[in-house]
């Protein structure tokens, strides 16, 4: 279940605007490279979809390359 919930946390993390949020659940390759990210810097978020994807932008500097190059591909 936890990581289920992780999975659900990281796909939100690939979102680029609320009205993409409600349709696209990010890929496999996606959620992979912004997983690692996620457990480091969100891990009180996680279950928290919209808060994951916050915490991450908030903390974009520090990202591993391949999660920042995630954000960038949806525009953000």
């Amino acid at each position: 279940m936890r990581y289920f919930s992780i999975a659900a946390a990281l796909a939100v993390a690939v979102m680029s605007s609320g009205a993409a949020l409600a349709q696209h659940a990010g890929t496999k390759s996606e959620q992979s490279a912004c997983s690692r990210d996620a457990q480091r810097f969100c891990r009180k978020d996680l279950g928290n979809d919209g808060a994951v994807q916050n915490c991450l932008q908030m903390k974009r500097e520090s990202l591993s390359r391949s999660c920042k190059k995630v954000f960038e591909s949806h525009g953000m």
